[in-house]
């Protein structure tokens, strides 16, 4: 796989690809959840309208075609605000996504919405805030990584970008942690994966004892989780939250050789900038 230029804009495919969802790795776990693999084409806002009722308790919203907040006028997430509609590009891997992330995590994206509302009513809507610009990293990029403490020596490693630590010699932890894509940018870009690819990393750290299996099982354990820390804005601007983390150096998140040679790739998996 080659490296992306820098200066090259990603294009997602244009055509419909079910057998990318029949592929171990990145896309696992959304297969696990919806029946992608067996859709002739992109789903329509309907079928994803079915997918949402089914997942959650959002039984008075849907997904409509993008051209209906385009004869509105509204602003996006004023519209969503006010007429529980969530809009999206038809034959569109980013929306599909996107609309996929409010299947699993339907608080956490009606809290957001939320505070996306308050900040525009504060500061307007020709630019971002702080807060809102901290919001859309988390939903474009952002990788869920719930953790214990005794776990917790492997986050200090990625946040360091001791990638070899963190990804080849503790590979066997990954499994555990079950790392969750939150930012549906993500998705689309690995619809054609390229070194380069990176994610920002938000970690979840809950108790070692008092948890049972079953308790944490599922999205919507996670959802709770991530919906009770975004109200806390003070976690937005915690430096060590939205870090960057390399989303092919996952391991079993790419499809060549996670080997030596391959976290040896600093160009990609960049030693952390030393502070003067």
């Amino acid at each position: 796989m080659q490296k992306n230029s820098i200066t090259s804009r990603f294009t997602a495919p244009t055509e419909w690809q079910p057998e990318l969802f029949l592929q171990p790795g990145i896309f696992s776990a959304l297969a696990a959840q919806f029946p992608l693999a067996q859709q002739p084409h992109f789903p329509s806002p309907e079928l994803l309208t079915a997918w949402l009722h089914q997942h959650t308790d959002l039984q008075h919203w849907c997904f409509v075609d993008s051209a209906v907040l385009d004869a509105d006028g509204r602003y996006y997430e004023d519209f969503i605000s006010q007429t529980q509609q969530i809009p999206m590009r038809a034959n569109n891997w980013h929306d599909l996504f996107g609309a996929l992330i409010w299947c699993l995590f339907p608080k956490s994206k009606q809290l957001m919405n939320q505070l996306h509302m308050e900040q525009i009513q504060q500061f307007g809507s020709k630019e971002r805030s702080k807060v809102r610009h901290k919001l859309t990293l988390l939903d474009e990029c952002g990788v869920i990584i719930c953790i214990k403490a005794s776990q917790r020596f492997l986050l200090d490693l990625l946040r360091n970008h001791q990638w070899t630590e963190a990804f080849y010699q503790h590979k066997n932890l990954w499994a555990e942690l079950n790392p969750i894509i939150f930012g549906h940018a993500n998705y689309e870009m690995a619809t054609k994966p390229f070194i380069g690819l990176t994610a920002k990393l938000w970690c979840i750290e809950w108790p070692e004892q008092g948890l049972t299996e079953t308790d944490t099982e599922g999205y919507d354990f996670v959802d709770n989780l991530l919906a009770a820390q975004l109200v806390n804005a003070d976690l937005l601007f915690d430096n060590q939250q939205l870090s960057p983390l390399p989303l092919l150096g996952v391991p079993g998140w790419h499809q060549q050789v996670q080997d030596l040679a391959f976290y040896a790739d600093t160009s990609y998996f960049r030693p952390k900038r030393r502070t003067t």
